[in-house]
């Protein structure tokens, strides 16, 4: 992933240095809804803590106990096996039966609230994710550390998919389903893999905006979205002026391109970057296949095309350090957004422990 696919950092004189994820308890995750379930309704819902499970694997038992499909189960996103993380499911109320929810308790599985809701919770229906996450052997000047952390807070970071978004294969089995050479699989397996070649392109998109520096502001014929929404529109050019100052105060962003059928395309310098960046992309990789061929393959499996915001930033951030040489975190990012790619911003550079950073928050 990481040769093809390269996550950029702005540049800083000084590399920081630190390990993530010691331990499950250093990095725990926090959904917040948007909203209060109703209390009443034709569904369960519950707020569960886990740890050594991953989202499907509890959908799964829910599914199982309730006798039901697990597709019928509800979840707004998917949360790391290798922490502490605690969620809401859903799970819709068979007539005449009262299914005893407190036997799937053990130390992996903990039912925090029970609640009713007259519908299903959906994919996506979520504000954001609220962290606690541990740095250890932290190395570098205090100061250094204390400026950076500051920096973060005003400046935000380049809103990178995670490495964990690709798995150790996904992507080679990307190129086996966009070829049509790939193994059967059901529906949830074709989305992660086709959202992990989207992801994989907007990542590569974001990085060229890094190495040219505009990251952070609106070039000419941006595709702007606005703060805490999916609505994107077109920048035009009288708006340029009042856009930039609205793109400082965050109340917009610079976006990157989720590809697929239709949507708004950028223009001007905005569009000249994404194909540069498009195309520089190989047309035949050993494990990969032909990766430039990837966003008009993506059109023929009839995926629509989206837009992310390229930066974020951490809300309510608040940090202390436990020792001289472990430091604890305390912020929120918005829905979509990985925790490590604010870590490895704050570092100045990609961590290469992917195999312990398998987290997807969605």
């Amino acid at each position: 992933m990481s040769e093809l696919f390269p996550r950029i950092y702005p540049h800083v004189d000084v590399l920081l240095e630190a390990e993530l994820k010691s331990t499950e308890e250093d990095f725990q995750v926090t959904e917040m809804l948007p909203f209060t379930p109703s209390g009443t309704g034709s569904h369960y819902w519950f707020f569960i803590e886990k740890r050594g499970l991953n989202t499907q694997e509890v959908a799964k038992r829910l599914a199982q106990l309730a006798s039901i499909p697990v597709r019928d189960v509800g979840y707004a996103g998917m949360k790391d096996r290798h922490a502490i993380t605690r969620q809401s499911f859903s799970v819709p109320v068979q007539a005449g039966t009262t299914p005893d929810w407190l036997s799937l308790e053990s130390e992996n599985l903990h039912f925090l609230e029970m609640t009713r809701h007259d519908r299903k919770l959906r994919r996506g229906v979520l504000k954001g994710n609220h962290f606690r996450l541990v740095l250890r052997h932290c190395q570098g000047e205090s100061a250094l550390w204390e400026t950076r952390l500051q920096h973060l807070q005003k400046t935000g970071f380049p809103n990178y998919f995670g490495a964990q978004r690709f798995g150790h294969r996904n992507l080679q089995e990307v190129s086996r389903l966009l070829s049509g050479t790939a193994r059967k699989m059901d529906r949830h397996q074709r989305g992660l893999l086709l959202s992990a070649a989207r992801s994989a392109l907007f990542n590569q998109v974001l990085a060229e905006r890094v190495r040219q520096n505009n990251w952070n502001v609106l070039l000419a014929g941006e595709i702007v979205q606005l703060n805490g929404s999916h609505s994107i529109f077109l920048a035009q050019a009288n708006e340029q002026e009042s856009l930039q100052q609205r793109a400082a105060e965050w109340d917009v962003h610079p976006s990157g391109p989720l590809p697929g059928r239709g949507g708004l395309s950028p223009e001007n310098q905005a569009a000249l970057v994404e194909k540069q960046a498009l195309d520089a992309l190989p047309e035949e990789s050993e494990t990969l296949g032909n990766i430039r061929h990837w966003p008009q393959q993506l059109v023929a499996q009839d995926v629509d095309a989206a837009r992310r915001a390229l930066r974020a930033r951490p809300d309510s951030l608040q940090y202390h350090w436990q020792d001289s040489s472990t430091l604890i975190l305390e912020f929120s990012l918005p829905a979509g957004v990985f925790a490590t790619s604010c870590i490895e911003a704050l570092l100045g550079h990609e961590q290469v422990r992917a195999d312990r950073l398998d987290l997807c928050v969605d």
